[in-house]
């Protein structure tokens, strides 16, 4: 009965791992959104199926034997078949076509996602003709400049569809991991040397995922680390140039309509704008900035990459961001009463670009 009892586990463990493998398309590894994605399941698919193959052909190999090889008396002795060239053959040669069925697509695919060299490709006024994003990890927030295009935003990575996207991944502080589930594999950001690589975004998993997918730090940087997020919009080529059209058109701080927002504006000016820039221009290149750039706050859809933003959580993250990050930066750099962080949240969500 005890047997039994185990044997019951083995549906429940399988349910489990079925579940295991579902997943929201904006955040699942096993619902690939672009060709880099597509290429590393693919090989994932194929290891698998080896590994599984190997089990399932062991085990009916085993159950073979004992059934059909079984002692039936104590003096009988089995067939010895030591130094027997040909099974030494067999289960020499059946491993290495293994190895080489599974090697020669990832060596094919490992030399293919290491091309950058469209990169350094330039175009007559010197500009690279692909689409270069500098990502900067920060404890624990996400800064993304578009050197070509002149912008710099953070924590909303916005990317057309449709074409390859290349990625400067560098980090201010301490090791990050940059990690896009859906889109492809995660790539570390160190503080010594700038990491390469290139994603590309499918349309119609866009719209599957609604437009956006979630990104993820995925290197254990801190006690926030599991906070460390960032989102992704990915966007049709026609309203990416628009977006930034957009943003190069914010030469000068938006300024705030209302009473409440022109105080929280004067506010911020006086104890926030010395780390959190307000326009999307690069004012400081290769350096590292003290706050993220809240050019489009207003356009965001979470709040220190955590939560939606609305009016509640923005006071609430100014009140105490300690509560919600701990380990940030932010947290005891300035004192503001209830009133002015009030103000302040009016003035952050009149910063749009785009309505």
């Amino acid at each position: 009965m005890k047997r039994l009892g185990k044997w019951r586990l083995l549906p429940l463990l399988a349910v489990v791992a079925l579940l295991a493998g579902c997943g929201e398309p904006f955040l699942s590894a096993l619902q690939p959104a672009g060709e880099v994605a597509q290429i590393q399941y693919d090989l994932m698919v194929l290891s698998t199926a080896i590994m599984v193959g190997v089990i399932v052909v062991v085990a009916i190999i085993f159950i073979l034997v004992m059934v059909r090889f079984r002692r039936k008396s104590e003096d009988e002795i089995p067939k010895q078949v030591e130094g027997s060239h040909t099974l030494e053959i067999i289960w020499t040669v059946i491993p290495i076509l293994l190895l080489v069925v599974l090697a020669v697509p990832t060596v094919s695919a490992t030399f293919k996602l290491a091309d950058v060299s469209e990169m350094d490709q330039k175009a007559e006024e010197g500009e690279s003709e692909a689409l270069i994003v500098n990502v900067r990890a920060n404890l624990y927030w996400w800064e993304f400049e578009y050197p070509n295009e002149e912008i710099v935003t953070s924590q909303d990575l916005i990317v057309p569809t449709g074409e390859k996207v290349y990625f400067n991944l560098k980090a201010s502080d301490v090791k990050h991991s940059f990690w896009i589930p859906p889109v492809g594999g995660k790539m570390d950001t160190n503080t010594d040397n700038v990491n390469k690589f290139w994603l590309e975004f499918d349309q119609t998993k866009a719209d599957e995922a609604g437009g956006i997918f979630y990104g993820k730090c995925a290197e254990l940087c801190g006690p926030s680390h599991a906070l460390m997020d960032f989102k992704v919009k990915a966007l049709p080529r026609a309203e990416f140039d628009q977006w930034v059209a957009d943003m190069q058109n914010v030469t000068e701080p938006v300024q705030a309509e209302t009473a409440t927002a022109q105080a929280g504006q004067e506010v911020f000016n006086n104890s926030c704008i010395g780390c959190h820039a307000v326009t999307p221009a690069n004012t400081t290149p290769e350096q590292a900035r003290m706050g993220p750039n809240l050019t489009d706050f207003g356009n965001r859809t979470l709040v220190a990459g955590i939560l939606e933003n609305n009016e509640e959580n923005i006071k609430n993250w100014l009140k105490d961001p300690e509560e919600y990050k701990p380990g940030n930066k932010m947290t005891g750099k300035y004192n503001l009463s209830d009133e002015e962080i009030d103000a302040v949240t009016q003035y952050l969500m009149g910063l749009k670009v785009q309505e």
